[in-house]
C-alpha cells in the first residue's frame, strides 16, 4: 500500500487531503491526530475531510447502592471525502470506537480516565478514517477515490 514512500501514490493522495474543522473538544483531537497522519500540506489540497463526531459517555454496571461503577464512552465518526474542485462526494463512511472506565471515588480519577478514553479513542477514530482512505486510494491507484457505499 506504501510502495514508494513519501512519493507513492497513496502517500501523495493523502497528503492532498485537507481537513475541515471539527465541532468540539474531541473534534480538535481527531482533527490534530488525522493532520499527524496525514501529512497534509494544509491549503493545497485536492480533497477536503468532513468529519461529524458523536461522543457518547453512558453508566452501566449498577452497584447494589445504585451507584454506577463502569462507563462507556463511545466515539463515532461520519467523514466524506470531498472533490475540491467538483464539489463530489467520494467517500461517505462510518467509523467508531469505545472504550469502558472504572468509576472510582476520586472524581477527579474518574474525570481523567475519560478524558484519556477520549485522547486514545480520538486517535484510533483517526487512524481508521486514514487507514480506510489509503486502502481506497491505493484501489484507485493513487487517482480518484471513486464513489464509496
Amino acid at each position: 500500500m506504501y510502495a514508494g514512500g513519501s512519493s507513492g501514490a497513496v502517500a501523495r493522495g493523502l497528503s492532498e487531503v485537507e481537513v475541515s474543522a471539527i465541532e468540539g473538544r474531541a473534534g480538535w483531537l481527531v482533527r490534530n491526530a488525522l493532520v499527524d497522519r496525514l501529512d497534509a500540506s494544509q491549503g493545497t489540497g485536492r480533497y477536503r475531510l468532513d468529519v461529524r463526531l458523536d461522543d457518547n459517555l453512558e453508566g452501566f454496571a449498577l452497584l447494589s447502592d445504585d451507584t454506577i461503577s463502569r462507563e462507556r464512552r463511545t466515539l463515532r465518526a461520519r467523514y466524506q471525502l470531498v472533490d475540491i474542485g467538483s464539489n463530489a462526494i467520494l467517500i461517505d463512511d462510518t467509523v467508531g470506537s469505545d472504550a469502558g472506565i472504572d468509576v472510582l471515588q476520586s472524581d477527579y480519577a474518574t474525570i481523567a480516565a475519560e478524558q484519556t478514553a477520549l485522547e486514545n479513542l480520538s486517535k484510533v477514530i483517526a487512524d481508521r478514517i486514514v487507514t480506510n482512505l489509503s486502502l481506497r486510494l491505493r484501489d484507485q491507484g493513487g487517482g480518484s477515490t471513486g464513489a464509496s457505499r
